[in-house]
């Protein structure tokens, strides 16, 4: 798999938080209630965070790191408080204004499209939206999500075991039981999120969807 540069994923990025826009544009009030599948938040919860994150720069995050003592839950529910605006109109005019923003937290690039993959996913997914995304791009971020650990917002724990093959790309990880599915499935299921068991094929596909962190 070729690592996809700055100058790629940046402008991908800037296009996953247009099409959010646009597809979130129609949604109805009941709508913005719905939860996601990022477990506690519903679909305007999830929107605030992706403002916040677009709006935090390296040294903000460690200025926010060490007020709160290092607890990233905390973190991420301060940022979703205060970007969680009385409208979801308005917290969709303020994603509107981040739109094009190249700021990040002081991580890997890979983390920004994580960022918009799985959230466009944990938003659209309730809601019966359809988005096809790069594959080449979400092969990037699987990348990242299965060699970080948990603890720090990969899957490297929930990839453990398991030979990951994407169906629409090229990517291929780990050894033990197959699972194959395109680049997104994989994604979503690393990043712990719940999938279709139509969307992943192989001998593991079953115990992989049902969540077994260990191949049997």
């Amino acid at each position: 798999m070729m690592k996809q540069r700055s100058s790629d994923i940046w402008p991908a990025v800037h296009l996953e938080r247009r099409t959010l826009v646009r597809d979130l544009s129609s949604l109805t009030p009941s709508d913005w209630g719905t939860p996601s599948l990022c477990p506690g938040w519903d679909i305007h919860d999830v929107v605030a965070h992706i403002v916040d994150t677009a709006k935090t720069t390296r040294l903000g995050f460690v200025r926010r790191m060490l007020a709160v003592r290092f607890d990233f839950d905390r973190d991420n529910a301060e940022g979703v408080a205060r970007e969680r605006a009385a409208s979801p109109q308005d917290t969709l005019a303020a994603l509107e204004e981040v739109l094009t923003r190249s700021t990040t937290p002081p991580a890997p690039l890979a983390t920004r499209l994580v960022e918009m993959f799985v959230h466009g996913e944990d938003i659209r997914r309730p809601l019966g939206i359809s988005r096809t995304y790069p594959p080449a791009l979400v092969a990037e971020a699987l990348a990242y999500q299965v060699a970080t650990g948990t603890n720090m917002g990969g899957g490297k724990e929930l990839a453990r075991g398991w030979r990951l093959v994407a169906s629409d790309t090229e990517f291929v990880y780990g050894t033990g039981p197959e699972v194959r599915g395109e680049a997104i499935s994989l994604l979503l299921a690393v990043s712990g999120r719940p999938v279709g068991p139509d969307e992943l094929t192989g001998a593991g596909s079953q115990h992989f969807v049902a969540g077994t962190t260990t191949a049997s």
